[in-house]
């Protein structure tokens, strides 16, 4: 189930997404699917290590989860719930 958020925090966090191209193209690529950073990055054309550091970012706020944590390579990415519900509100605009 997703995290609860105020319409105050959801706009902060559409705010933190549209800011960035790369948050953006992240969470529409993570949409249907889950992929590693490599997989994004050829997806998206930015370097791998943008997109490590965007989902780090991303994490960070749970918008995304890392499905293999404990993997030194090859680490699976999907949306979490709060990030597909706010990538269907960005959708909508």
């Amino acid at each position: 189930m997703a995290e609860k958020i105020t319409d105050e925090e959801m706009w902060e966090i559409i705010g933190y997404i549209k800011v960035s191209a790369i948050r953006m193209k992240i969470l529409k690529s993570l949409k249907d699917s889950f992929l590693m950073p490599s997989e994004i990055a050829r997806m998206t054309g930015y370097r791998t290590t943008q997109i490590s550091n965007s989902l780090r970012d991303l994490k960070e706020r749970k918008l995304v989860q890392c499905l293999n944590e404990d993997a030194k390579k090859g680490r699976i990415y999907q949306n979490t719930e709060l990030g597909l519900m706010i990538l269907k509100v960005l959708d909508s605009d």
